[in-house]
């Protein structure tokens, strides 16, 4: 909105740089151009103010397509007023000299305007397609359409309105129709994931039976492991046994032979002792060979051969011999 300030009989406007301002003094262009800045007299200027800035017109409208459906379609349209003067010619953007205001709605009459054009292109689009293909391809035909129809409208370019974009939100059917063609692709969402589901169970049993193959086969292994770890004991304890049995043999040989050898030595220290005493005791036995029985008996009796005599019975047989000895040696 343009800025006027009054000063008595005259007054002076301050256009933004978005707006175009004409005005016309006593129906002759005086200034004409955007982000003006001039004085007037109120009872003899005309102004107009044109937004020449880009303007977004939202569209919200129903439509019915070849198989008789309802569809809502969201949208939304760039526009801007490429000729201010042509549309100030055939729009009311006068304002008023004292408050600059528009004395009409310019910009509702365009945007209802645009809004019908578009309305109107759209519906005949949507009358040639199924609700599928509506709802599937839908937004881009209708962008398309409705760009190029509100572009090649003579009644905008007439008006000096250029469109610079046409944008489609959405375009949805009724609840329980949408609800109803969503379901088979929620099957077969549902079926991927019950599908998804089942692999990763069978996956994970999959899994599960390796985990437990693993397991057996590291059980198995360590089961002959394990034997062979009780063969090599075994082995190494029947070797402890030879071995201890043959240092056993050894050591009971080792203490044979030194027996024996003991038993030769002490037999032959024996044998040589034997010899000994034997050539003493013949050597004696010849010495006592010249001598009488009363030397022998007292010999006999100096060295104590003879036992203790506790009580000595003297008989006739034993005095007779000796006083014959006795009588027979005084007589000779």
């Amino acid at each position: 909105m343009a800025d006027i300030t009054r000063f008595r009989f005259i007054s002076h406007l301050r256009a933004n740089p978005t707006t175009h301002v004409r005005h016309l003094r006593n129906g002759k262009v005086a200034h004409d151009g955007a982000g003006q800045a001039f004085w007037f007299r109120a009872l003899n200027s005309s102004l107009s103010e044109i937004p020449i800035d880009d303007r977004e017109q939202p569209l919200l409208f129903h439509g019915r397509t070849q198989d008789f459906q309802d569809v809502a379609v969201q949208a939304s349209v760039t526009y801007r007023v490429t000729d201010p003067a042509l549309a100030s010619s055939r729009l009311d953007f006068g304002i008023d000299p004292d408050t600059g205001l528009w004395r009409a709605t310019p910009l509702e009459q365009l945007g209802g305007l645009l809004t019908e054009l578009a309305q109107q292109t759209a519906l005949d689009l949507l009358a040639r397609m199924t609700l599928t293909e509506a709802l599937s391809e839908g937004m881009t035909s209708l962008r398309q359409a409705v760009g190029t129809g509100l572009r090649e409208d003579h009644r905008l370019t007439g008006l000096g309105i250029g469109v610079e974009d046409v944008r489609v939100v959405a375009v949805r059917a009724e609840r329980d129709v949408e609800k109803a063609l969503q379901t088979p692709t929620r099957e077969m969402v549902q079926q991927a994931a019950d599908k998804a589901t089942y692999e990763r169970r069978a996956m994970a049993v999959e899994r599960e039976r390796s985990i437990a193959e693993n397991e057996l086969q590291n059980q198995i292994e360590l089961a002959r492991r394990e034997e062979q770890l009780v063969n090599q004991r075994g082995q190494n304890e029947r070797m402890r046994a030879t071995e201890a049995a043959a240092a056993g043999q050894i050591e009971t040989q080792a203490a044979a032979s030194r027996q024996r050898a003991l038993a030769e030595a002490e037999a032959d220290a024996k044998r040589v002792i034997g010899a000994a005493e034997a050539v003493t005791e013949k050597a004696l036995l010849e010495a006592y060979a010249d001598l009488d029985q009363g030397t022998i008996l007292a010999l006999a009796i100096k060295q104590g051969a003879l036992p203790d005599i506790g009580t000595l019975n003297v008989t006739p047989d034993l005095l007779t011999p000796l006083l014959t000895k006795l009588t027979s040696g005084e007589t000779a």
